[in-house]
C-alpha cells in the first residue's frame, strides 16, 4: 500500500455530465484499487496532466484544504445544487487510507448541514458511523459490485474490499435505515467472469437503487462472442428485477445498443 500523499485545490465543487449525478467532488487525485479494466477516471487525469502513469494514479493524494473549500463553496452554489456524488474520480473510503474516510465523512456532515444530500459510491467498506451523522436520512449509501466471485476481485480490482465485506457494509447501513443503492458497472462479459446474475441481484434485493452498465473501452469484452445481446438481455433481467422487488433502476446510456 502506497503511503497517502497531500495536496491543495482551488475549487471542489462542480456540476458533473455523468448522467445520473447533480453535482460531484472529488477530494482524493488517484485511487489505490488498481483495477485492471480500463479506468475513465485515470484516463481522463493522464490526458489532463495531472499523472504520468497508473502507477502515479495508484498513489492516492488527499487534498488537504476540502473543508475549507466546502465552506467556501456551499453558500454560493446551495440554491443551485439538489445532490452532491462522492465520488466520480476516487473512493470517498478507499480501503486502508483511513485519513481519507475521516475527510469523507467532515465533508458529508458538512454538505448536510446546509441540508442537501449526498450519494456515496466505493469498492471499499463503508463505516458504520455514516448511519450516526445527524442528517444521515438525507443520504443514500452505494458500494460497486459486479461480481460475487473473489477470484474475480482479485484479477480484476486487487486493492479493493472484499465483496462480502462490501455487501456486509452495506447491509448493515440499511438496517439502520439508511437508504443503500448499489452500481452494477462495469458489469463483465463472461469470456471474463462467467456467473449467476440473479444470484448476484438477490444478494442485493434489499437496497433502493441500481445502476447497471457496460464494460467500455475493452478489447476483451468487446471480443465476446455476442456483446450487444449479452448486454441487451442482463439489462432486461437487471429492469425485471427492479420492477418485481419495488427497487429503483437506472440503466446506463451506451450498454444497451
Amino acid at each position: 500500500m502506497e503511503q497517502l500523499g497531500h495536496i491543495y485545490r482551488k475549487s471542489m465543487l462542480y456540476r458533473t455530465k455523468v448522467e445520473y449525478g447533480d453535482w460531484a467532488m472529488n477530494h482524493v487525485q488517484g485511487c489505490s484499487h488498481g483495477c485492471n479494466f480500463p479506468c475513465y477516471a485515470y484516463l481522463m487525469a493522464k490526458r489532463f496532466g495531472r499523472v504520468k502513469t497508473y502507477e502515479e494514479w495508484r498513489r492516492p493524494s488527499l487534498v488537504d484544504n476540502t473543508l475549507d473549500l466546502l465552506r467556501k463553496e456551499l453558500p454560493r452554489y446551495c440554491d443551485e445544487i439538489k445532490q452532491v456524488q462522492l465520488c466520480f474520480t476516487t473512493d470517498p473510503f478507499m480501503l486502508g487510507y483511513p485519513e481519507v474516510g475521516s475527510m469523507s465523512l467532515g465533508a458529508i456532515e458538512l454538505i448536510n448541514e446546509y441540508g442537501k444530500p449526498c450519494s456515496i459510491l466505493t469498492k471499499g467498506e463503508l463505516p458504520v458511523e455514516l448511519a450516526a451523522l445527524p442528517n444521515a436520512a438525507l443520504n443514500t449509501y452505494g458500494i460497486t459490485l459486479v461480481s460475487l466471485d473473489e477470484d474475480n476481485r482479485k484479477r480484476m480490482e486487487p486493492g479493493a474490499a472484499a465483496y462480502s465485506v462490501r455487501l456486509a457494509a452495506l447491509e448493515s447501513l440499511h438496517k439502520a435505515g439508511c437508504k443503500t443503492w448499489v452500481s452494477m458497472e462495469p458489469y463483465p462479459t463472461p469470456n471474463i467472469c462467467e456467473q449467476d446474475l440473479d444470484a448476484l441481484l438477490r444478494k442485493i434485493s434489499f437496497v433502493d437503487k441500481i445502476v447497471f452498465g457496460r464494460t467500455h473501452y475493452d478489447r476483451i469484452t468487446s471480443s465476446y462472442g455476442d456483446c450487444a445481446r449479452f448486454y441487451r438481455d442482463s439489462a432486461r433481467e437487471v429492469r425485471d428485477f427492479c420492477f418485481d422487488h419495488g427497487i429503483e433502476c437506472h440503466i446506463k446510456k451506451g450498454t444497451v445498443n
